[in-house]
Formats: structure tokens, C-alpha cells, sequence
């Protein structure tokens, strides 16, 4: 049916719904709220696909009176939904039953909107009928693209996400966004993806990480529309993300995330990590001559053979990773905080520096203590630990 009277009020109202934050939120509960299933996944993940939905549906909206116009739409942000919620094993009812809800919850609020704008009684029939063959559209496309995940060989899918994570990550074209869709691949409402770098390298071993991995290059690399929950992480798992990004900036990311798990392993850490928790560190590693000639400079009289240098050497970087605590140093070494302070008094005496004071030329105190963790930290690494 057409919309052959007061078109324009119409077309304005549902032009206005299309970028209303408001809307989504409304379409969002209402779906949630009718389907437990879709409630136990994050809103997030339900709110981004909702997004897509009425961002995709803005074209249509616009030409509201014109019957073809429902024959030319592009679909896929049904087609996607259907598809993500196959992989993630939520049941093609509780699927159906949140997608109606979201449907009739957007007639209501067009219906509201359309009266508050005074577009007559006889103009609002025809808006429900045309919204109701849209809604049928959309639950078909849903439907489909279910149906079609469900059908995809899981080993062939496993190929080619991890050809497409290799093309991403490390080189080669960009694929397409519909490329990497297909392969379960998914970005947020904003296009972007975090990408994540993990240990151990078997995927297996992470159950509970909502993201798509594959073994790229000997690490577990991933890619996901959020990032992570610390609940997702399996307790002895290691997992640096970086922040969303569009995907030709991603391969420059993801070599950070690797950089960053290298260094968090050599550490011993364990858990959930931003990528930006390593900026400094990655800088420093950067320059690994600078960082010699500093060690070599601030702690040349200690003697990497000397089991007790090592230790003065350990207990200084403690002791600045502890904001210069003896209380929490000596907590960290398991030692008293005596000990502590008889150790950093010896490595002021062998060194001729101290950790507490400025540089003598007037440098600022935390450029002071970015040159002696640095030393220390270089200092630890080329130095042969006692058997």
C-alpha cells in the first residue's frame, strides 16, 4: 500500500527515529525483556545489531511512499543478526520472539510520534501496514541468515577465518567488511574491531572469549565488535586488546598486541590487559641501544655476575614500581621493610645514585625515574640470573 496523503510528516518522524539513541535504547529493552536468551548476552552485543538495523533501514524510511522502494533495501544488517545469533547457539524462537519485539515496540513509537506530529487516523493505517511488511522483510532476512550459519561447514569457516585474520593482521589488502562478515567477523555499530593478541595459542583453551581467533604467525590473534570481560578470561590466560579501530589501522595494532603479550610473558602476569598498559614499555623496548648506554651509565659498577647485584637490582625496580613504598616493596619481595631499605642504602653505595633524588642538572623527578627503571630494566635483562 502507498502513502498517497501527508507523506512528508511521516518520512520526518521515521527520518528522526533513525538516529535517536533514545529509540534504540526502547528497541533494545523490548527485545531483551521478551527473549531471556538475547537478555543473557551483553546489551552491547543486542544493541549493536539494532543499530545497524535501524541505520540500515534510514534509506528506506526516506522514500516511505514508494512501494518499490522495500524491493531495492539492502538487508544485511538482518541477515548478519540471524547469522551471530546461530554461531552463538541462541535458538532460532528466542531470535524471532526478540526481533518481533524490537518491531512492534518501533510501530508504537512511530505511531506516538506520528500523532504528536497530527498526520491523520487515515495516513496512520497505511504506516502500520507498510511498517508491518518491512518487519515481515527483516524476519525472513533474520531467518535466512540464520539458517545459513547454521549450514557453513565449521572447518571451512575456520579456513578462512584464519586466512582473512592473516590478510587483516599481518599483510596484504584489507578485505571487504562483507568478507569478514562471512566469516564471523564482526564490527561494532561503528565499524571499528578490536583486535587482541592471546596466550596459550590454542583457541581451545579460551572458551568463554566472545571473539573470533585463529593461530596467526604462532600467537592466538583475535578480532571482536567489544573487547573482552575480565569473566571471559580463564584464570593462567594472558590477553592483550587494543582499542577499537578501523581496519587498516588494525595490522599496526595487532603487532603492538603482540609486543605487549611478549613483554607481559617475560613478566609472569596473567589476566586481562589494554594495550595502552604497555605504552611505555613498548617505547623503551624500542630502543634498546639508548636503554644499554643508560644502564651502562647509572648502574656500570654493579657486577652482572653478582648474585647480591642482581638482588639490589631487583629490590630498586620494586621498589619504584611500588611508588617508592618500603611497606609495599618489602610486601612484594616477601621481606621486611629494614631489608629493603639496607638493600636500596647498598646500591646507592656501589652506584653513586640515588632513586629519590633529581638529576643533578635539574632534570624533573619522573624523568628520573623513567631513566633508572629503564636501567634497571635492561640491566635485569642482560644479566645471567644464579642457578
Amino acid at each position: 500500500m502507498t502513502v498517497v496523503h501527508e507523506p512528508e510528516p511521516v518520512i520526518e518522524v521515521l527520518r528522526a527515529m533513525a538516529v535517536d539513541t533514545d529509540v534504540c535504547g526502547e528497541l533494545v529493552l523490548a527485545a531483551r525483556t521478551r527473549s531471556p536468551e538475547l537478555a543473557r548476552l551483553t546489551e552491547a552485543e543486542t544493541r549493536s545489531h539494532v543499530t545497524a538495523l535501524i541505520r540500515a533501514a534510514g534509506a528506506w524510511f526516506t522514500t516511505f511512499d514508494q512501494v518499490e522502494a522495500l524491493a531495492d533495501q539492502d538487508f544485511a544488517a538482518a541477515l548478519l543478526l540471524g547469522a551471530d545469533r546461530a554461531v552463538q547457539g541462541v535458538p532460532m524462537t528466542a531470535v524471532l520472539r526478540g526481533v518481533q519485539a524490537g518491531l512492534t515496540r518501533a510501530v508504537e513509537i512511530t505511531l506516538e510520534r506520528c500523532r504528536s506530529a497530527g498526520v491523520s487516523d487515515a495516513v496512520l493505517l497505511s504506516v502500520v501496514l507498510r511498517m508491518k511488511e518491512y518487519g515481515d522483510t527483516v524476519e525472513r532476512h533474520v531467518v535466512n541468515g540464520y539458517r545459513a550459519a547454521e549450514q557453513e561447514p565449521p572447518r571451512e569457516t575456520g579456513a578462512l577465518r584464519t586466512r582473512l585474520l592473516g590478510q587483516l593482521l599481518l599483510g596484504g589488502l584489507v578485505p571487504p567488511a562483507a568478507e569478514l562478515a562471512r566469516a564471523g567477523l564482526r564490527p561494532n555499530a561503528g565499524g571499528l574491531y578490536h583486535c587482541l593478541a592471546a596466550d596459550p595459542v590454542d583457541p581451545h583453551a579460551l572458551p568463554a572469549l566472545r571473539a573470533a581467533t585463529a593461530v596467526v604467525e604462532g600467537h592466538l590473534a583475535g578480532l571482536c565488535p567489544r573487547p573482552p570481560s575480565p569473566a571471559e578470561i580463564d584464570p593462567g590466560a594472558l590477553v592483550v586488546v587494543a582499542p577499537a579501530a578501523p581496519p587498516p589501522e588494525l595490522r599496526a595494532l595487532y603487532r603492538l598486541c603482540v609486543r605487549a603479550l611478549d613483554i607481559a610473558r617475560r613478566q609472569g602476569r596473567q589476566g586481562l590487559y589494554d594495550l595502552t598498559d604497555f605504552a611505555a614499555e613498548i617505547a623503551l623496548a624500542e630502543q634498546p641501544l639508548l636503554g644499554a648506554y643508560l644502564s651502562r651509565e647509572l648502574l656500570g659498577a654493579l657486577n652482572p655476575a653478582d648474585d647480591f647485584h642482581r638482588q639490589l637490582a631487583l629490590t630498586a625496580l620494586t621498589y619504584l614500581d611500588n611508588g617508592r613504598r618500603l611497606d609495599q616493596t618489602a610486601a612484594a619481595l616477601f621481606t621486611h621493610p629494614n631489608t629493603v631499605r639496607y638493600r636500596l642504602g647498598r646500591l646507592r653505595e656501589i652506584t653513586a645514585g640515588s632513586l629519590n633524588e633529581p638529576l643533578a642538572d635539574g632534570g624533573s623527578g619522573p624523568l628520573h625515574t623513567l631513566h633508572w627503571r629503564w636501567a634497571l630494566t635492561t640491566w635485569l635483562e642482560v644479566s645471567p640470573r644464579s642457578a
